[in-house]
């Protein structure tokens, strides 16, 4: 059967969307309510990993970003944070009780949308409207062109970059010990918190798909007795396997970044990545 069949599609994750918001305490990153309905869902690193389109993100992380974006349009929910893409359920959300309701309350809101419509708009060309004025809800495209930008790079160029970002992050001694195959590289370096260092390997992967298990397993093992701590990271993401993997009880702990999160230190850092200061006049006149 085809795997991209069982993605749930974004109507039928508005229930379980709202009641992860509700079990992580009324908040969670785009990250764990990603997780925690992929768990409560039960579904296979087969069927997360289907791809949506040519993009970077998943086809299941499209639906669950759109039903974000509803829920919003319904005010169950909102990403008051959006630099941090934390979001919090609202006092509406919270009386939600059922799916039933949820569900009466977004067809509600899809006939007032509906009749407010430009009648020449078609539905497609509105979608992509919603898309664009809500894209905080995605992985946006200035991350994409990143992630497309990384996996072009020379392979020197790619260790220089990963050098630099260690040592932006408080790392020293960092150190390139090799370069695979795929363009990545593997090193080590020590991690200075106030008084106390950690000596760390790490692996930069420039992935397409997902890294799954067996190699974190392959990595520990390459490093096991020599190192406190292990990083990985990748331009793809990482299997629930791989997950579990790296933070595996009695093994040494493998810390995990994927391409987004390498996205989001880059832009924090600034390195190779600049943000537009913009005043909003209407926060302001509004306050």
């Amino acid at each position: 059967m085809d795997k991209s069949s069982q993605v749930p599609k974004t109507m039928d994750l508005l229930w379980p969307m709202l009641k992860s918001l509700k079990k992580l305490g009324g908040s969670a990153s785009i990250r764990e309510l990603d997780d925690h309905i992929a768990q409560a869902l039960k579904l296979s690193d087969e069927v997360l990993d289907v791809q949506h389109g040519t993009s970077y993100r998943t086809e299941f992380e499209y639906q669950c970003a759109w039903s974000r974006t509803f829920l919003k349009r319904i005010n169950t929910a909102d990403n008051t944070q959006k630099g941090k893409g934390v979001w919090t359920i609202t006092a509406l959300g919270r009386g939600v009780e059922n799916e039933t309701e949820l569900q009466l309350m977004y067809k509600a809101w899809q006939s007032t949308a509906s009749k407010e419509r430009n009648h020449e708009q078609t539905s497609q060309d509105a979608k992509v409207d919603l898309e664009k004025e809500d894209s905080s809800a995605f992985i946006t495209e200035w991350q994409d062109e990143l992630l497309g930008v990384l996996k072009e790079m020379p392979a020197d160029s790619f260790e220089r970059l990963c050098q630099r970002l260690l040592r932006e992050n408080g790392f020293v001694s960092v150190d390139v010990t090799g370069q695979s195959g795929d363009g990545g590289i593997d090193g080590s370096g020590v991690l200075r918190i106030n008084l106390i260092s950690f000596h760390v390997k790490f692996q930069s992967k420039r992935y397409e798909g997902s890294v799954g298990a067996p190699a974190i397993r392959d990595f520990r093992g390459g490093f096991s007795g020599r190192a406190d701590k292990g990083l990985f990271i990748t331009t793809g993401r990482y299997t629930a396997d791989a997950k579990r993997e790296a933070g595996r009880d009695g093994a040494v702990a493998v810390d995990l970044i994927d391409g987004e999160q390498l996205c989001e230190l880059l832009k924090e850092k600034e390195i190779g990545v600049a943000s537009k200061i913009i005043v909003d006049h209407g926060f302001f006149s509004s306050i």
